[in-house]
């Protein structure tokens, strides 16, 4: 009797206490919604209270940085009392500055909110089977919620979203009117637009086979295993971005990872380790030329930096750097690769048997596809020369359907959507980040340029220091090498970098985790660091031996 009366009590306890944590989980999140719904609305208040007091609507937007007349502050390195001045002077300035960064933490919990995400969506299907759905019915009726989750967990809609906040804030501050000119006329959206272009050429079929035989022929000399892949495709896919641009090679080095390496499921260091080296290869891989790389664009026409200067000054010391990572990494998972190896033996030849006749291409159609690829590089400035040759291209490749794989613009246009929005919250951080930049020596400065790099795209840091008076060749020399060295960071220091990441995100369970990302791309990053301030060399400052021959 004693015994049936304790597991009663047994069972009432286990109850009371499910639905007590129930109670609790449902409490607390209704207090999350709560402190949500009053962060936005003390926000939208306070945002109305301080542009009420201020008549911002005369001022240019956003404000030039010659127009809060501290220049003495500036030159007397008084920082904090030059931001202090500037939030003063424009109260706007500290908003966007919030907004953005409550944008960069957001991309910090994109892949926890997807695991949410998921587990509604789990929840509510198990829910319609118990009702009787079929799984049709449960297919064409998705969760409302678990949609909403997912979308809030894409990493490349985040800086989307929170422009809906930076528009909030712009009209409360100033008016419709003024942000409408700000994304019209402000922003300089050819980059994004390039970037979808790009990426969807270099995507399709003939181009994958063609890098694939390009690529291969170094792989052979490892036996094309997974360890000689890898170090062909870290090693030349980042050197090719110099010619054919950053994205381009980003998304055929990526592609060639997830068929050549990612589908041998390495371990999750490996996995980091190898996207890590990725980003920062890619990121000082363009250097060799002064038009591939997004930073180097941003100071080459300004600084007169030609094809020359940035080959003897960058891009040699970018491949001794790329060169020292890969094998330093390749020696430190030796054993992982040795591994790799006798899996793969197993399944490539299978694999190999079965993509014989698939592999087969005409030249002349690789040749075409290269002509549109270098179409596009040539007029990268000019959206309607390179969106014009897209759209031919679209109808080439109809016209060649059975030797092109489907064209999905899915990932392109999001890693596209995700460049507007970063370029669109980047364009109003100049306030802070310029005095930042003038204030430092040459070595603090690289440091800097790489610290703000991982929160901010590169060429926008690049292109800030260009509005800075007065720069030496040293310093010039040093915002550059530590905004490329550091374009690996995270997900947003470097354009091509969303790309890689849509792209090999699938091999990542949960997605990319931006902590583990930033520690596999940290020791890449200090050695390219060592590498462009530690080699002495002797700078020469193009645009002043052009001054001086014209005064002669």
């Amino acid at each position: 009797m004693n015994f049936f009366i304790n597991k009663k009590m047994v069972i009432l306890l286990n109850n009371l206490c499910f639905n007590l944590n129930f109670l609790q989980r449902d409490y607390l999140m209704k207090v999350i919604k709560k402190f949500c719904l009053g962060l936005f609305l003390f926000g939208g208040i306070s945002m109305i209270a301080f542009s009420g007091g201020i008549d911002l609507k005369s001022q240019a937007f956003p404000p030039a940085l010659d127009s809060y007349g501290d220049a003495d502050l500036i030159k007397s390195g008084e920082i904090t009392a030059t931001l202090k001045n500037r939030i003063i002077h424009n109260t706007f300035n500290l908003w966007a500055s919030l907004i953005f960064l409550f944008a960069i933490i957001h991309t910090f919990f994109a892949g926890k909110i997807l695991v949410y995400a998921k587990k509604v969506e789990k929840k509510i299907s198990q829910k319609m089977k118990a009702n009787g759905k079929s799984e049709d019915e449960i297919k064409r009726n998705p969760s409302f919620k678990g949609e909403m989750l997912h979308f809030f967990g894409e990493v490349e809609v985040i800086f989307g979203i929170w422009i809906l906040a930076l528009a909030l804030a712009t009209i409360s501050f100033y008016d419709w009117e003024t942000f409408k000119n700000y994304i019209v006329h402000t922003v300089n959206f050819n980059e994004p637009m390039f970037v979808v272009v790009i990426m969807a050429l270099a995507s399709t079929r003939p181009i994958m086979i063609f890098s694939k035989q390009i690529l291969g022929v170094f792989a052979s000399i490892g036996k094309n295993s997974p360890g000689a892949w890898w170090i062909s495709i870290l090693t030349m896919a980042p050197l090719l971005g110099s010619f054919i641009t950053e994205p381009a090679a980003m998304t055929i080095a990526a592609m060639l990872l997830a068929d050549q390496f990612y589908r041998h499921k390495p371990s999750s260091k490996l996995a980091y380790a190898t996207i890590g080296i990725l980003f920062v290869n890619i990121s000082v891989g363009g250097t060799i030329t002064h038009f591939a790389a997004p930073p180097v664009l941003m100071v080459a026409a300004k600084w007169e930096w030609n094809m020359s200067f940035m080959a003897i000054n960058f891009g040699w010391k970018a491949f001794v750097g790329i060169v020292i990572s890969n094998i330093l990494y390749f020696l430190a998972f030796r054993n992982e690769f040795a591994e790799l190896y006798s899996i793969s033996k197993k399944t490539n030849s299978v694999e190999e048997q079965s993509n014989l006749d698939g592999d087969s291409v005409p030249f002349w159609i690789i040749f075409v596809h290269l002509i549109f690829m270098c179409w596009t590089v040539v007029n990268a400035h000019y959206p309607p020369l390179f969106i014009g040759g897209f759209l031919f291209f679209l109808g080439f490749s109809i016209a060649t359907r059975p030797h092109q794989s489907h064209l999905s613009l899915k990932t392109p246009l999001l890693v596209g959507f995700f460049l507007a929005g970063l370029v669109t919250h980047g364009g109003m951080q100049a306030w802070w980040i310029a005095p930042v930049l003038s204030s430092l020596g040459d070595v603090p400065l690289m440091l800097m340029a790489t610290v703000l790099t991982a929160f901010n795209d590169n060429a926008a840091i690049t292109f800030l220091s260009t509005l800075v008076p007065e720069f030496s060749i040293t310093a010039k020399y040093a915002v550059v090498a530590g905004a490329v060295a550091g374009g690996g960071l995270t997900v947003i220091a470097n354009a091509p970098n969303p790309a890689g990441q849509s792209i090999l995100s699938k091999f990542f369970p949960g997605g990319v985790n931006p902590a583990k990302l930033f520690l596999g791309a940290l020791i890449p990053t200090i050695i390219l660091g060592l590498v462009f301030m530690g080699i002495p060399q002797d700078l020469v400052d193009p645009k002043k031996i052009k001054n001086e021959i014209t005064e002669f």
